[in-house]
């Protein structure tokens, strides 16, 4: 198959499934390390939790890309 087949195979799945395919395709590229994901983990886990107790605010997708916009 070709590229063309493959990429317009991959454009016609539902967008969870091509996300898992960007996902395997950007992971071949770049490799994870196991100590820099422990350490995302960590951090991820920080914000989340800040989130949850109301420590810190979110800020809707569209009202920041409306600053950016501007």
């Amino acid at each position: 198959m070709k590229t063309k087949g493959i990429i317009a195979e991959i454009l016609s799945l539902p967008i969870e499934q091509r996300a898992m395919v960007a996902d395997s395709i950007l992971k071949s590229l770049s490799p994870p390390e196991s100590e820099i994901d422990k350490k995302w983990a960590v951090v991820a886990k920080k914000r989340l939790s800040e989130i949850t107790s109301g420590q810190v605010k979110t800020i809707p997708g569209e009202e920041v890309f409306r600053k950016i916009r501007k």
